[in-house]
């Protein structure tokens, strides 16, 4: 069971680190809000996407057919899998089959969902991570920490001495340029030996039957264009209807993301290449689920920007590792929480219902009204610490009872104040610990307004 709380609590601990990855991330936020605020159609391009994504929820079995259709008349293999087990399997068919000992793979969230990278390299197959945030922490056998900067919770220093110990760079020179450079010589390396490459989908074109990939470092176009077989990993909420639907998507996406205007390379994949094979794998993995529930299905609308991540307080602050989750933040949470609520029970809480996450998703996910939800689904379903119900109960039973609670507030301004600090600020008392009572008022809200009533009425 994870418990978000306790790992925070440890990620904190250091107060550099949590205040330089809070500004980080705040930096890129504050990109991507100088980005939006250059497009004085912003928030009508959120409208479209938000209706286009919820119209294709609608008649998801429609436009997958569509496009298995016509991917197909254009050489492309389709496969279907039902969970991440199913996807693996058909990946290492697909290497074996033709012999393959290295695959070079660019960021694809799903394959990280689907732990593909242990599953075949317990099977004899070498897996390289060419996008460089995550080959660094593949390089250090760690997860991502964020969907669109892998390797955010890291300092030049630790990527320094991760090459030198890796990669056989110069010890301690941290210089950027340098590093990428020595990044960019061995990554070339593992695209000319590779037999094959695989590749993420960010958008599938019903219409058309090709897939859109989204890189800055044109890592997905080296993987898919080298070797002789190209696999694609997709989810199946990536279809889109038509390609003129795209625009709305490619101008929202680089913009949430970073504040760019567009990402650096957006590459279509409509056929294999010259005497190569191409193979797409549409994948559910519980995500017919999510299409079922009213309250939870906009989460499936999500196109991986992590502009939710950036806005987040708790995120930025407690580390995307602290989530234990392939997508961390409140996107991550909700995902979570719907999947395996009983491993996640804590990760919607993890959040202070500020409403921040969903004013910057580009496709206005519902965000904070899905965590809150996933609260009151929690408790009904009895997935929350025994400690929290019971607390959750007594304080409903004293908010049924409105005269026992201007009792006990009336009691708290008058006693708590002169309570020694030793008796609140101590082990016993876990809310102390990072908090301070705040300074109670003379007269109680409801006091007040009885007060200037009486004024108003004696005039």
């Amino acid at each position: 069971m994870v418990n978000h709380a306790e790992n925070a609590t440890k990620y904190v601990a250091n107060d550099e680190r949590m205040h330089w990855h809070d500004k980080a991330l705040w930096f890129v936020r504050e990109k991507r809000d100088l980005a939006s605020k250059g497009l004085p159609e912003w928030e009508k391009l959120r409208e479209y996407a938000s209706s286009i994504k919820t119209h294709t929820m609608n008649k998801m079995d429609f436009y997958l057919e569509e496009f298995e259709r016509n991917a197909t008349a254009k050489g492309i293999t389709v496969h279907w899998a039902k969970d991440a087990l199913e996807h693996n399997e058909i990946v290492y068919k697909l290497l074996a089959s033709k012999n393959v000992k290295k695959l070079v793979k660019s960021k694809s969230m799903l394959t990280e969902e689907c732990h593909l990278n242990p599953y075949l390299e317990e099977r004899g197959i070498e897996v390289i991570d060419t996008d460089l945030g995550e080959r660094i922490v593949q390089l250090r056998n760690e997860p991502p920490s964020h969907i669109v900067l892998p390797a955010i919770h890291l300092k030049r220093e630790d990527i320094s001495e991760t090459f030198h110990e890796k990669l056989g760079t110069e010890k301690g020179n941290i210089d950027p340029t340098y590093l990428t450079r020595a990044a960019r010589a061995a990554l070339r390396k593992d695209f000319l030996s590779a037999e094959a490459g695989l590749t993420g989908v960010n958008f599938a074109i019903a219409e058309t039957g090709g897939v859109v990939v989204c890189t800055n470092e044109g890592n997905a176009d080296m993987g898919a264009s080298l070797p002789k077989l190209h696999i694609a990993s997709m989810g199946m909420e990536k279809i889109i209807p038509r390609l003129k639907d795209l625009s709305v998507f490619i101008r929202l996406l680089a913009r949430s993301a970073t504040g760019q205007p567009i990402t650096s390379y957006t590459s279509h994949f409509h056929q294999p290449i010259e005497g190569g094979e191409m193979h797409i794998i549409i994948v559910d993995n519980k995500r017919a689920e999510f299409l079922a529930s009213e309250k939870y299905r906009q989460a499936l609308n999500c196109i991986r920007c992590g502009a939710c991540m950036n806005t987040c307080p708790i995120y930025r602050r407690s580390g995307g590792h602290s989530y234990e989750h392939v997508i961390p933040g409140p996107i991550g949470s909700t995902l979570a929480a719907f999947k395996d609520p009983k491993k996640y029970n804590s990760l919607p809480f993890a959040c202070t219902l500020c409403g921040s996450c969903t004013n910057v998703c580009p496709v206005k996910i519902d965000l904070d009204s899905q965590l809150y939800h996933h609260r009151q689904d929690l408790a009904a379903n009895g997935h929350l610490k025994k400690s929290k119900m019971l607390s959750m109960k007594a304080m409903t039973w004293v908010f049924e009872r409105p005269k026992l609670l201007d009792t006990l507030g009336f009691l708290a301004r008058k006693v708590v104040p002169h309570i020694p600090k030793a008796l609140i600020y101590n082990k016993l008392n876990v809310w102390g610990k990072t908090r301070d009572i705040p300074s109670f008022p003379v007269h109680s809200f409801k006091e007040l307004y009885k007060k200037m009533e009486k004024e108003e009425n004696d005039k």
